[in-house]
């Protein structure tokens, strides 16, 4: 068995090379930490490494949201802009807390369930990726109140571990006329509250089953998160403008394929 610091690296860095690409990151370690028999108490490991992908959000876009916050006081379209990430954001947060306990204690401990998900999730990225859909907004902070609205349903979906939080945003944004870039890119936006939210919820939740050691297992694949997820940002908005979103799809799929192997022949 792998020392326990080497797996929390490994989830770490799987969890920052994921979670803003439509392949969902929860599903990936989920599934790999079933494979290492790895287990956090209440399945706190998964959530709270977020912040660290959070965190490399803030570190690319440090630029452009300080110019967001300077420009609230007169800017109507700066605040607009904030109104819309609020309202996309909610959804999820109120159906999160009023499921925590359903999706923690059971869907998190569904595998079969994950790798459906990851399938069709799969061939619903492909059926839209290769749609020949008519963009209408171009700017992801330009978006209507009502789609920004929208994405944040679509994001309800994600509470199902296997979605994809990121899938699920991208795939709502491209149906409601937004172009494939500027989807990517509001994903990114909306990830800030919804996982910084998760991530002081769960912690709170939970803060009494944790323990020291607890504490730097999650520090560990917090920091290598981070660091594996500045590297996914920076160059995924090319990497979608060259080659669409098939290429995830089918890895989704072939995951899901793989993990339903694995389960009924394991």
């Amino acid at each position: 068995m792998s020392p326990l610091w080497l797996v929390a690296l490994i989830l770490g860095l799987v969890e920052g090379l994921t979670e803003f690409i439509p392949v969902s990151s929860t599903a990936h370690l989920l599934l790999l930490g079933q494979a290492f028999g790895f287990h956090s108490p209440g399945n706190t490991f998964a959530v709270l490494i977020q912040l660290g992908a959070v965190l490399a959000i803030l570190l690319v876009y440090a630029g452009r949201l300080l110019s967001v916050a300077a420009a609230l006081p007169h800017d109507p379209g700066a605040r607009r802009f904030v109104l819309g990430v609020v309202l996309a954001f909610l959804p999820a947060a109120i159906i999160g807390v009023l499921a925590h306990r359903l999706i923690k204690s059971v869907l998190f401990e569904t595998p079969t369930l994950i790798c459906v998900m990851l399938i069709l999730g799969g061939i619903v990225l492909l059926w839209v990726d290769r749609r020949d859909l008519r963009p209408r907004h171009l700017d992801a902070t330009r978006l209507p109140l009502g789609c920004y609205l929208g994405i944040g349903l679509f994001q309800c979906l994600a509470l199902v571990p296997g979605v994809s939080r990121s899938g699920s945003t991208i795939v709502g944004a491209m149906l409601l006329g937004v172009e494939k870039r500027a989807a990517a890119e509001f994903s990114f936006f909306l990830a800030l509250p919804t996982m910084a939210g998760a991530f002081t919820y769960d912690l709170l939740k939970n803060r009494d089953v944790l323990s020291m050691d607890d504490a730097w297992t999650i520090g560990i694949g917090f920091a290598a998160a981070f660091l594996a997820a500045a590297l996914v940002v920076r160059g995924l908005l090319a990497f979608v403008g060259r080659h669409g979103y098939a290429p995830f799809a089918w890895w989704r799929i072939g995951v899901g394929v793989v993990g339903l192997g694995a389960l009924a022949f394991g």
